[in-house]
């Protein structure tokens, strides 16, 4: 978890009219509000959340600090993430040096920040361990917590907008980040603000309302489903103390789908249709030897798998490039010796691929004990015999290119009996020129008809266009085959 004024939601997480020019009590600022503010984190309605932020002067320029706590279910996954952030800045707002303390699901990290000569120079403590790094970049850095008043430091005409780079504490990274000025609105709740808009968060608008002291009064990500909003620091007193004192998680999970119809007896399933409407239209369609996907009109597509796919698309062979799904990458350690022995051990004695695939899945399902938080890594995992099914998912990739079958990491839905479709990640496995989908969490070789790919790839930024449907999308189904 990363905050920039307040929290940044994984989230990444979720997505105008025209407004009115802006009234004449909006002006340059010369200097932030030397002020305390406190407020609550929502998740389509629900406090899932805190921030804490305080400026003041200095004899150089502002000193900007905060501390938070997010705890929270998102696409079947629970993450709970704490922040305490120092940032010196000039009298223009940009990044001087910082201090950086955050707790993501019990892992402590600890970065220590200088700039000069359009350089940062970082240190960072994790797990004991020490290391440094250096982040070039021309022209001026900002810091979160300034995004929202650079602004307002230099022109408020409504229309007027920036490209500013801002330094991002969790990804240890320096980003680009467009603010523009949309116009005097008020809030939801009628207070009179001037109203910003930036991209900081992939595929979705991040809208702030901003008061004429240069308070933030709310931000919204994806229309209100993702809330920071300004309050009384006695009505977060209660709120605070639970989260300070207590060992449980505090989850909201809102990306259940429901079918319509409901699905019944789906472990009898040998071939499933379904529409899902509030698609985004931006999003690649990925039909290939488990699926068809096809458009359906505007904002719709329908998915076939198993048996309810067209029998010449089920045969299909595809024409792969081998290499990419074969070579170790990221968390996806394919070549190191833990993961290439037991891949070797596990694989001796089978006659064909396809024995050796369900042999690792199976493995795979045993080895890891099921687990909210994601286990890492597949050495990490491996060594710590933990994790969701994305961690799951990590080491089956890892396993399977250690013995030579090219094999990618895909996400999508998953049909949970009794509940509906989650969130879900699994692999799909190159075997006779089809790909199959196998699904290391639960040892499934191929993977139920419920599977519905909707990504491929395993890093953030491969599963971060998720966010545009996540609590949005309705699936209907056509037909169940058994």
């Amino acid at each position: 978890m990363r905050f920039v004024l307040c929290a940044h939601i994984a989230i990444i997480l979720i997505l105008a009219a025209v407004f009115p020019a802006a009234a004449a009590t909006f002006k340059k600022m010369d200097k932030p509000p030397l002020s305390e503010r406190w407020f609550g984190i929502y998740v389509d309605k629900e406090r899932v959340g805190f921030y804490r932020q305080a400026i003041s002067e200095t004899p150089t320029g502002y000193r900007m600090e905060g501390d938070g706590n997010v705890r929270m279910k998102v696409m079947g996954f629970s993450k709970e993430a704490a922040m305490r952030e120092t940032y010196l800045v000039g009298k223009d707002l940009s990044l001087r040096s910082f201090e950086v303390e955050q707790t993501v699901n019990g892992n402590a990290s600890r970065l220590i920040g200088k700039v000069a000569s359009n350089v940062i120079r970082i240190k960072s403590v994790a797990n004991g361990k020490s290391s440094e790094k250096q982040l070039k970049y021309k022209g001026e850095v900002y810091p979160g917590p300034a995004l929202n008043l650079y602004p307002l430091m230099h022109d408020v005409t409504p229309g007027k907008s920036y490209t500013i780079l801002t330094f991002d504490p969790e990804e240890v990274k320096i980003k680009e980040v467009r603010i523009s000025i949309l116009g005097e609105e008020k809030t939801p709740d009628s207070q009179p603000a001037l109203k910003l808009r930036n991209n900081l968060y992939p595929f979705v608008n991040n809208d702030i309302w901003m008061d004429d002291q240069g308070n933030t009064l709310l931000e919204s990500v994806r229309e209100g489903l993702v809330i920071t909003r300004a309050e009384d620091p006695r009505l977060l007193g209660s709120f605070v103390g639970e989260v300070a004192q207590a060992k449980r998680d505090l989850i909201y999970d809102f990306s259940l789908v429901q079918p319509e119809p409901p699905i019944t007896d789906y472990k009898k399933l040998t071939g499933l249709s379904v529409e899902i409407s509030g698609w985004n239209d931006s999003l690649p369609l990925l039909p290939d030897g488990n699926q068809t996907v096809e458009k359906n009109g505007e904002g719709k597509i329908v998915i076939k798998t198993g048996r309810a796919m067209p029998e010449t698309a089920a045969q299909a062979k595809v024409a792969a490039p081998r290499e990419q799904y074969l070579k170790p990458a990221e968390d996806i350690e394919s070549d190191a010796p833990e993961i290439t022995a037991k891949a070797k051990e596990l694989s001796a004695g089978r006659k064909s691929q396809e024995e050796i695939v369900k042999a690792l899945a199976s493995w795979t399902a045993d080895w890891l004990h099921d687990s909210v938080e994601d286990g890492g890594g597949a050495v990490a995992s491996y060594k710590s015999r933990t994790g969701n099914c994305q961690t799951h998912a990590r080491l089956y990739v890892a396993l399977a290119r250690a013995a030579g079958i090219p094999t990618r990491f895909v996400s999508g839905l998953v049909y949970l009996d009794g509940k509906g479709f989650l969130y879900h990640s699994w692999a799909e496995s190159l075997l006779d020129g089809r790909w199959v989908a196998v699904d290391p969490t639960y040892g499934q070789v191929p993977a139920d008809p419920t599977h519905l790919k909707l990504l491929e790839g395993h890093l953030p930024e491969d599963m971060a266009p998720i966010i545009t449907i996540i609590g949005r999308i309705h699936i209907k189904v056509l037909e169940t085959k058994s």
